[in-house]
């Protein structure tokens, strides 16, 4: 170690010393900018403008260069400090094939290498040898490499512990030392942020993070399956890949269930020394596509859901309609009506006379080409009018004629989706041949009220953004190479489509736990769903179906609200039984909340979940507990770092995981339906080390 230590000191040393000199070239170089540009700024908007801008461009390159050289090191100079701190995890002797000596292979965060030569210290994780060591036992092995399979025997594989350059404990590794290795990881308390998994990365595990042969990668994961984790070293992975399949941090796009869990994931790729990459939510995807803020988002959606009384039916009735195929097919009708019924094209009168009939205007509109969305072609038809009228643009008859051109050429996708839902006889025309559900008309009247009102309904923008989707081509995302999907069981046929549409050019992961579904039925065959939407041409399904999150008490406890159709398996890890403590009055109810949750503090424990069925419950419990325990209160839109106690709605601790979990509205009028096992579930599955439950008034007849 004492070597390996001394080079990755060494380098540490020219890297700062190098970026001393980048920061110094960096100040002169924009010295020089700003010297030698005035003349060229000013000239931008003369005559010789193009002269201007290339003189501009020769001397701020340099600028730009030196700043991308400055920044690399800096990363660099990051890395070489985590390897000072613990430059290894792990070591396996590999005896290549028709060698006669065991080579000792080191496996680290990080690849170190000596200056000027192709000795390698330590090996990066992601590189294909060191799949031996997540793979394989003693004996025979193989990795594949660039130039095809490698066979070798192993004849070792130790495990270190090495914190701040002290090496404090290492051990060779059979399956049950290292069973023992991951109890004691797993039995300590969780971080603010998820952390990474290297040392600990299981072989189903490694086997999804490598796969370089399937355009479709789909992971039906158990809770505390680690998917996520893997999810998220998968992208690590990709980004570590050759030149021809390596992809950059804007390469690659997480779609997270909400700004929380964005958050709560941030720090796994900087920790193995990659950028970030993108993160969006649904809605704010779907914002962008209609250019309206005015959105409501999942969250809020599932709030009002899981409130509401009367309105519950209908509510679950108009998403599971309007997110469906047999939707999606009524808006292709309803689009390829467009320009014979609800697109009202005029005669163009321009300079003194009519340049363009309308009936033209919509002929070349019909024999353009079926396969370039309606929008494409309405935008080609008016530059096919501003050409008629080229030559005058600087008259203000040309800006005017612009407008009206505009008129019919620019769609507006929210005004024409209420006009599908004005005329209740248009619609049903529509859906001839389709089957309809029962309340069908029951759905027609609240889509027509939520339409009035000052934002768009879950539902509805869904719907819409798809419109609009297939209405014009987007190509903002088209530089996206690599999709991940999270919670994929929380989404709708209509929003793989709409995945499938903004990003064109994408791989995707897909990661989902069919018991953890919601306000919806979903069983395995969602995967072959989301397979035939997606239409990849290689596809796969693994089936993770081990928990390491929670005790044997926990997994067990937890088990008992979800069906079998998934076998589950735990991890054993011993712990306490869960408990639940049931309670008269609202003071013996609140003291014991406050009790169990001091014991937990005492006991150590840095993250302790207050979780309610809903965000007023949590808001409730939170105005009742705020003077008594350290609480904070977490909402729609929050983006805490999990340290410490918080009240939490459970659609929202989805992916999150506390060292204890208070279920604290566990009482028969919040929790009594088949939905409501699965809120359960998720609200139990979040607590590694302790669970208890506590309810005032009688207990759910689930538990």
């Amino acid at each position: 170690m004492r070597q390996t230590l001394e080079l990755a000191e060494s380098q540490l040393v020219k890297a700062k010393e190098s970026n001393v000199e980048n920061k110094s070239a960096i100040i002169s170089a924009k010295q020089e900018l700003r010297e030698n540009t005035q003349h060229s700024i000013q000239g931008l908007w003369g005559s010789d403008g193009f002269e201007a801008l290339a003189a501009l461009s020769q001397y701020a390159n340099p600028v730009i260069d030196k700043i991308a050289d400055y920044e690399a090191t800096e990363g660099r100079i990051a890395i070489l400090e985590n390897i000072i701190k613990s430059p290894y995890f792990a070591r396996i002797d590999f005896k290549f094939e028709d060698d006669e000596v065991f080579e000792k292979i080191y496996i680290g965060r990080a690849q170190l290498m000596k200056d000027n030569s192709y000795e390698i210290f330590v090996y990066d994780w992601r590189s294909p040898v060191a799949g031996v060591f997540y793979r394989f036992v003693m004996g025979p092995a193989y990795y594949d490499s660039p130039g095809g399979m490698v066979s070798g025997e192993l004849g070792l594989k130790r495990q270190y512990e090495i914190n701040n350059g002290v090496l404090e404990y290492f051990f060779d590794a059979d399956v049950q030392v290292i069973d023992e290795f991951l109890r004691k990881v797993l039995s300590q308390n969780t971080s603010t942020k998820m952390k990474t998994i290297v040392e600990t990365i299981q072989k189903e595990q490694d086997t999804v993070i490598r796969d370089m042969e399937n355009d479709l990668m789909m992971v039906q994961g158990v809770a505390g399956s680690g998917k996520t984790s893997v999810a998220l070293h998968r992208a690590a992975y990709l980004m570590y890949q050759g030149l021809s399949s390596k992809l950059s941090a804007n390469n690659i796009m997480i779609i997270s269930p909400n700004s929380l869990f964005g958050q709560y994931i941030s720090n796994v790729l900087p920790e193995l020394g990659e950028d970030n990459v993108l993160t969006a939510v649904l809605e704010e995807l779907l914002a962008d596509i209609l250019q309206d803020k005015r959105l409501q988002s999942r969250d809020e959606f599932l709030e009002n859901l899981i409130n509401a009384d009367k309105g519950r039916d209908i509510m679950k009735a108009s998403i599971q309609f309007k997110t469906s195929p047999v939707f999606s097919e009524i808006l292709n009708r309803f689009i390829e009506d467009l320009p014979t019924k609800h697109i009202e094209f005029t005669d163009i009168y321009f300079a003194g006379g009519c340049i363009a009939e309308k009936s033209i205007l919509k002929e070349k509109v019909l024999n353009s080409r079926k396969s370039s969305p309606l929008g494409v072609k309405l935008k080609q038809l008016e530059e096919y009018i501003l050409e008629l009228a080229r030559g005058h643009e600087n008259r203000e008859g040309y800006q005017i004629l612009k407008k009206e051109v505009q008129k019919f050429t620019e769609l507006d996708a929210l005004a024409l989706f209420r006009k599908l839902f004005d005329d209740r006889g248009y619609f049903y025309a529509l859906t001839e041949g389709l089957s309809l559900p029962n309340n069908i008309d029951g759905i027609f009247i609240y889509t027509q009220e939520n339409l009035a009102s000052d934002f768009l309904h879950y539902d509805d923008s869904a719907a819409i953004a798809l419109f609009s989707l297939k209405m014009n081509r987007v190509d903002a995302f088209r530089h996206i190479k690599q999709v991940v999907v999270d919670e994929a069981q929380d989404y709708y046929p209509i929003h793989y489509e709409i995945f499938n549409l903004l990003f064109p050019n994408a791989k995707y992961t897909v990661l989902g736990d069919i018991n953890q579904t919601l306000e919806k039925q979903e069983d395995i065959s969602l995967y072959s769903q989301i397979s035939t939407i997606l239409n990849k041409k290689r596809a796969t399904l693994v089936t993770m179906d081990k928990s390491f999150r929670s005790t044997n008490e926990i997994f067990n406890f937890s088990s008992k609200f979800i069906g079998k159709s998934i076998d589950v398996k735990s991890f054993n890890r011993e712990g306490e039984k869960p408990k639940a403590y049931v309670f008269d009055g609202q003071n013996d109810f609140i003291d014991s909340i406050v009790l169990e949750t001091q014991a937990c503090l005492e006991k150590g424990y840095k993250s302790i979940g207050l979780i309610c069925k809903t965000e007023k419950g949590a808001i409730n419990l939170f105005g009742s507990l705020k003077d008594r325990v350290g609480l904070k209160l977490i909402k729609r839109g929050s983006t805490e770092d999990l340290t410490g106690v918080f009240a939490i709605p459970v659609y929202m601790s989805k992916g999150l995981e506390f060292d204890a979990v208070l279920v604290c509205d566990a009482d028969e009028r919040n929790y009594y339906t088949e939905d409501d096992k699965k809120l359960l579930y998720i609200a139990c599955t979040r607590a590694l080390h302790r669970l208890n439950l506590f309810c005032k008034g009688k207990i759910s007849p689930l538990i």
